[in-house]
């Protein structure tokens, strides 16, 4: 919002108050102020002059040689060579000594032999922006009205002393959206009177130009005033409203379209003006676009419209956008003398989605937007019928016609003095408490501790006790407010049994040597698809308004963020990757979405490249294989005490078949863990990549509440090789957990260090080596004990695996 500082001193008496001290005001109060900057580019030295006469000049064919008087003696010889220069023309002059934005210097002159004694300006010299400039006053010098007073320093003409103050505001703030709004604000920061303009209006209408209103958008139009206004004389501006409208940041096009700006910045309050005659009959009719519907607008688009569309129509066609922007078909032209004035109330949330689907955007979408003052529409519509009859020698055609749903209903909220006490931290009078409310013009009742505040309609955005309390301290002063330290009892704080676990994880992994990954909770819907989340009915959650395709849709899984982090990683040279990931996932069964998704904290990892290093001690021709990942998770596993994990062969989506297992503790599948299939490898360019992902909340079952202490034995350990051979087929698992169950509490650990297969073991067979370790916690094992337990197992192993003894 710009905020003209001379257009400001019309409604509060600012005397003895700067621009600066305005914006110093504004910002402590909770309004902040981009930018205060003056329309004056650097302009000295010009003055507003007649031409009298032109003529050629004799040694060019497009210099003329011009008689300008300035108002102090002698007219002025100037060689000018503008297209559009000639007799009686009022323009700016810049006189000998004078000074122009760019640094610019006049001096007297000789050009092709004739003396010049200044310069004619074009709207570019003088530092004008082509942005609020007609189209006729950017070609060749600067046309001022036939009124302009000669001699008169420029910048006074043309409002180039004026200060503008910048605002930036927040949504909440819409009453700012308007030059009275502002005054209401800095009236009760500086506690100035208000001078709000008084609107007469001379009615002189007759029955001839009847109009009927009809609402069939009721919710999405409520309120609708209209107004007959005739015998209108179109034309250029005033230059004062024409500055005001410059100063903020509007161009001038006519006196009509001028005037429905202006009141629209002075109150906030959108206008729009038909052209009453090419309304059918006088009917206007508010409604939803029907199917297939289309409207051209001002800007000469044709614009398809939906049901989401409101629109203003007659019988026949359509007129406007409602909100948004003019139809041509009843636009206001120079032939037009009599126009329908519109002002209304239209549903914020229908006019912002149609100005974005459309992609049009306005100063009077802006406001609508944001919700306009209903208490407003009829004074902005009698202000702007009064500036018609001012400026444009308008006659009021007709009564004002108002059709509206309802009634508008007070907003009173009570507030209590000792809530408002103990928020803030201070003890305010109540009188202080009062007189602040009147300041912001709050009627206000004060009884037993309670104030009954009375809020304007203006104000929308203050509706509970806590808005009052804001409003009391901005304008009491949050500098005026001490620093205090919090007091009361303080609980410590603690974590929840979920949070350290979590903990736990990320330390045990961090000491493993991955690496923490963070990634976005959206993804691509095609990434999604890719690889398997660990709930397979989980339907993926589209985003209504994506910011692009690469963030479409809600993560079911960690997984492919790990491998587009993995991807991005590498391509910048990093060669061997260990990566993990701990975050929600968010689950539904649901096609449509009816009910949140369910937030699941899960653990991902990507383990790729060459995992060892560059050492001269290291083996590095070990390739990266499924076992990599499996040793983390058993590590893992057991530094949080959970123990009888078992893997499964599984074949899931994106995973390598034959290389991939499901995670089972205990009956139940806790995660997935297996190598990314090879067709996603290359897709990613990835080498060999292994995956796992956890379901914590199932995990988190698994771990003992309490850590159990075992004291370190006395007793020595007795450990004995066991090599068998069965069939490929039979599962190593399977074998453990058989050895475990049989040897019973007296096997302390068992290991797998040898796999081979061969010829020589025959087909489909294959050996396998264990070394188990037997320990009491009372004695010393002896080799008759061991011998027994030992021979057992072995028995066990070959009725149950078909298993044979290698020696």
């Amino acid at each position: 919002m710009l905020v003209s500082y001379e257009w400001l001193k019309e409604y509060v008496d600012l005397e003895g108050i700067s621009p600066e001290d305005i914006a110093e005001e504004l910002n402590r109060t909770g309004i902040e102020v981009e930018v205060i900057y003056t329309r004056d580019s650097g302009v000295k030295g010009v003055v507003i002059g007649q031409i009298l006469s032109v003529r050629p000049h004799p040694d060019s064919n497009h210099l003329q040689i011009c008689s300008v008087h300035v108002g102090q003696g002698n007219p002025l010889q100037i060689v000018c060579g503008a297209p559009n220069v000639s007799p009686s023309q009022r323009v700016p002059v810049a006189l000998i000594g004078a000074s122009l934005p760019g640094d610019i210097q006049i001096k007297k002159a000789t050009i092709r032999g004739v003396e010049s004694f200044g310069m004619i300006c074009s709207a570019k010299e003088l530092g004008l922006p082509d942005k609020v400039l007609m189209k006729y006053q950017t070609d060749g010098i600067l046309v001022l009205d036939h009124d302009a007073p000669i001699g008169e320093d420029i910048k006074t003409y043309l409002g180039m002393n004026d200060q503008v103050i910048e605002l930036e505001l927040t949504p909440n703030r819409s009453d700012c959206l308007s030059m009275i709004g502002v005054a209401y604000e800095v009236a009760a920061i500086f506690d100035r009177p208000l001078r709000l303009p008084e609107v007469e209006i001379q009615e002189t209408f007759d029955e001839g130009t009847p109009v009927d209103i009809i609402l069939e958008a009721e919710e999405e139009c409520p309120f609708y005033a209209a107004q007959v206004v005739r015998n209108l004389k179109i034309g250029t501006s005033p230059q004062w409203l024409q500055n005001r409208l410059i100063s903020a940041g509007v161009r001038p096009i006519n006196n009509i379209v001028d005037i429905t700006n202006y009141v629209m910045i002075e109150t906030g309050q959108p206008l729009h003006a038909f052209d009453y005659d090419q309304i059918h009959d006088g009917e206007v009719i508010v409604r939803r676009a029907r199917p297939g519907e289309a409207v051209v607008t001002l800007d000469g688009v044709t614009r398809a419209c939906d049901d989401d569309t409101l629109l203003i129509t007659d019988r026949k066609q359509v007129l406007a956008l409602a909100g948004v922007m003019g139809g041509q078909s009843s636009e206001v032209t120079e032939q037009t003398t009599t126009i329908l004035l519109e002002s209304a109330f239209f549903d914020p949330a229908i006019v912002r989605r149609t100005s974005r689907r459309l992609g049009l955007r306005s100063e009077a979408s802006n406001r609508f937007e944001k919700g306009v003052d209903p208490e407003r529409i009829i004074p902005a519509l009698s202000r702007a019928v009064q500036l018609l009859q001012e400026i444009a020698g308008g006659e009021v055609a007709s009564e004002i016609y108002v059709e509206e749903i309802g009634d508008i209903e007070d907003v009173v909220i009570g507030l209590r003095h000792e809530r408002l006490c103990n928020l803030l931290g201070i003890q305010i009078d109540p009188q202080e408490v009062i007189h602040i409310f009147r300041r912001l013009r709050f009627e206000v009742d004060y009884e037993d501790g309670i104030y009954q505040v009375q809020v304007p309609t203006r104000r929308p955005d203050i509706n509970i006790e806590e808005d009052l309390i804001e409003e009391v301290a901005r304008l009491y002063g949050y500098d005026r407010i001490p620093t205090t330290l919090p007091w009361g009892q303080q609980l410590p704080g603690s974590l929840t049994r979920e949070q350290k676990l979590r903990r736990i994880i990320r330390h045990a992994l961090r000491d493993l040597g991955m690496n923490e990954s963070v990634t976005y909770s959206l993804i691509s819907s095609k990434a999604g698809k890719e690889i398997a989340s660990l709930d397979p009915s989980a339907e993926p959650i589209r985003i209504a308004m994506p910011m692009s395709r690469e963030h479409a849709v809600l993560r079911t899984s960690l997984l492919p963020s790990l491998i587009q982090t993995a991807k991005y990683n590498l391509n910048h040279g990093l060669n061997a990757l260990s990566l993990f990931e701990m975050g929600r996932t968010y689950l539904t069964k649901e096609r449509k979405l009816t009910n949140l998704p369910r937030e699941n904290w899960q653990l991902a990892g990507l383990i790729t490249g060459n995992q060892n290093t560059d050492f001269w001690y290291q083996d590095t021709s070990q390739a990266l294989n499924f076992f990599h990942g499996k040793g983390i998770l058993e590590a893992l596993f057991q530094r949080l005490g959970v123990n009888q994990v078992e893997y499964r062969e599984a074949s899931l989506i994106g995973f390598h078949p034959g290389r991939t297992a499901e995670v089972i503790c205990d009956h139940q599948v806790i995660g997935v863990i297996g190598q990314l299939h090879p067709k996603l490898e290359r897709k990613y360019q990835l080498e060999e990549t292994i995956l796992f992902e956890i379901d914590l909340p199932k995990l988190f079952q698994h771990v003992p509440e309490e850590i159990t202490y075992k004291a370190i034995t006395r007793y020595p350990a007795v450990t004995r090789d066991l090599a068998i051979v069965v069939d490929e087929e039979v599962q190593v698992g399977k074998i453990e957990k058989a050895i475990r169950q049989t040897a019973g509490p007296l096997l302390e650990s068992i290991t797998l260090f040898d796999l081979f297969q061969g010829e020589q073991l025959g087909e489909k067979k294959k050996s396998l080596a264990f070394s188990l370790v037997y320990r009491a916690d009372d004695r010393t094992l002896t080799d008759d004990e061991i011998q027994v337990i030992h021979e057992k197992v072995i028995q066990f192993l070959e009725t149950t695996f078909h298993a044979k003894l290698r020696h």
